[in-house]
């Protein structure tokens, strides 16, 4: 029953913070409000969540990682491939070296490798912070799918680096070579695996369900089983039980274009994933705000471990870090940036970059549920039974970085984002113009195909023909507003949307008559809830 209840007060916190985050006259993250509410439950309650850490990390990790594989746009990361892979993965490298050096430089009692440890969970970013931050100055597009690729990539390559120096501090020695070895092996076999695991299961079940039929809630189960078998098999065969999760929702992606599910199987299987991504950044957060009085109440014993007595050096350390991670960003950002404007150079002027830009970037990078998960998967005990060192000053460093960035990002980023000039983005309203005049002939060509099919050799076939003609006659008024010159296409839009308000003005009324006449019990309340679930789809349609 504690269980339950701890779970259960999670869940209602992480509802109770979306809402105060919405109701505060400030642009206030979620994310801060959520380890505020946090925080006050752990000084308010007895409750204390101690969750073992490989389990903290098949619980939270997998999911996630998973989601954010299979959501990303692949095909605006690939225009920008080079700048993520710089950022996701030779940025980290920098970070973990020279964080990890100048943490163990300026507190020497903290070992080298607990020290890289830090610096390995510090270096991941979380764009779901980002988002939050930016909710009132919107980031742009591709500013965000870089961050957001970054962010997929460096999860992966931010955790096996920690990974690394756990084993290094575990058994008290490090080789470059084994540890390259290990590396690619982690790497090729966790991607390997993500990748085999996804199109075996997809490929079964598409098989199944084209014979036997389609089971939404069986499809919809079996999505969220995916991370954790690819990443529970990863850990077995001692491969990135991380990658593997990564590599299974990219999977994804190309496995359900071949493989269609139902209608109802997606948008059921969306609206459970989006559900379940909410809960679990949620928890986390508040978790981390729970897990706060603890760690300051622990503070003095903390900083016993550098030498010193005030647990204010604890606050100077935090300071120190962040300054020297947003300093490094700045400047990998800076030159990943003139790199690939250079590059560039042939196909546009080449010019400076503004350095508000390279200042977003820096700011941007905040740190999230990806730091925390990774910073308490750091062991208890070593090998022999004694202590992890330095364990509870990495995880409160680790904690304080997170809420600093945190901070740091509300108060900076909208500053640096409002009115600053970046190039303009490539419309796509061209190629979806396209692509729904392709699908309309299409439909065309199948509606006269199947009316004269069903139409053959009956009597009433003029029925069949009028029906049919009506249906297409939408097809075409769709293809024909699709085919305007600008100014066409603009009168267009205008009706379109004057179209959508009315619509939505009648959606409204139906839906208040259908509830009165449940309430009044002129109708059943399953006839009222096919009708509501009708109203609702056609509204989410126009919306």
């Amino acid at each position: 029953m504690e269980t339950v209840s701890i779970v259960l007060i999670l869940l209602v916190a992480v509802v109770v913070s979306s809402a105060i985050s919405r109701m505060l006259p400030l642009s206030l993250p979620t994310p801060l409000v959520q380890i505020a509410l946090g925080y006050m439950i752990g000084l308010a309650s007895s409750l204390r969540v101690e969750l073992d850490p490989e389990l903290f990390l098949l619980l939270f990790l997998p999911p996630l990682l998973f989601l954010d594989g299979w959501r990303i746009p692949k095909d605006e990361l690939l225009k920008d491939v080079s700048t993520v892979f710089e950022l996701a993965l030779g940025l980290v490298l920098l970070t973990v070296v020279g964080v990890g050096f100048f943490i163990h430089w300026l507190i020497p009692a903290m070992p080298l490798a607990v020290a890289f440890a830090l610096a390995a969970v510090v270096s991941p970013t979380d764009p779901i912070a980002v988002s939050a931050i930016a909710a009132r100055v919107p980031i742009p597009k591709r500013m965000m799918h870089i961050l957001e690729g970054e962010s997929l990539l460096n999860d992966a390559s931010g955790l096996v680096c920690l990974r690394f120096a756990i084993a290094a501090a575990l058994t008290g020695s490090f080789s470059i070579g084994q540890a390259s070895l290990s590396f690619l092996w982690l790497a090729i076999g966790g991607i390997a695996v993500g990748v085999i695991v996804t199109l075996s299961v997809t490929r079964t079940k598409a098989w199944i369900s084209s014979r036997f039929g389609e089971d939404i809630g069986s499809q919809v189960l079996i999505s969220l089983l995916i991370p954790f078998a690819a990443y529970i098999i990863a850990e077995t065969f001692h491969c990135s039980g991380i990658l593997a999760a990564v590599a299974a929702g990219v999977t994804m992606t190309f496995a359900e274009i071949s493989r269609q599910a139902l209608p109802a199987t997606r948008m059921r299987r969306n609206s459970v994933w989006d559900t379940i991504q909410f809960a679990l950044n949620g928890i986390i957060f508040v978790l981390l705000g729970e897990q706060l009085p603890g760690i300051l109440t622990a503070a003095r014993q903390t900083v016993r471990i550098t030498d010193h007595a005030n647990p204010w050096w604890l606050a100077g350390y935090i300071l120190a870090i962040m300054l020297v991670l947003i300093a490094l960003r700045f400047a990998w950002v800076w030159i990943s940036f003139r790199l690939t404007l250079f590059r560039a150079r042939e196909e546009t002027p080449y010019r400076r970059p503004d350095w508000r830009l390279m200042a977003a970037m820096s700011v941007a990078g905040v740190r999230g549920a990806i730091t925390l998960a990774g910073v308490l998967t750091i062991p208890l005990t070593l090998t022999d039974g004694s202590a992890f060192p330095a364990r509870d000053l990495a995880i409160f460093l680790a904690a304080g970085v997170i809420i600093l960035s945190l901070i740091l990002a509300s108060l900076c980023l909208p500053l640096l984002l409002k009115g600053l000039a970046m190039p303009a983005e490539p419309s796509e309203q061209a190629q979806e113009d396209a692509v729904r005049v392709a699908a309309a002939q299409a439909a065309i060509k199948a509606i006269e195909k199947t009316q004269h099919r069903l139409a053959e050799g009956r009597a009433d076939a003029d029925v069949y023909t009028a029906t049919g003609t009506r249906i297409m006659d939408l097809y075409r008024e769709r293809i024909d507003s699709r085919s305007q010159n600008e100014k066409d296409v603009r009168e267009v839009a205008r009706l379109a949307g004057l179209e959508r308000d009315l619509r939505l003005a009648g959606i409204k009324a139906e839906r208040d008559t259908i509830f009165a006449m449940a309430r009044k019990g002129r109708i059943g309340s399953k006839v009222a809830q096919k009708l509501i679930r009708d109203l609702d789809l056609s509204e989410v349609r126009y919306r």
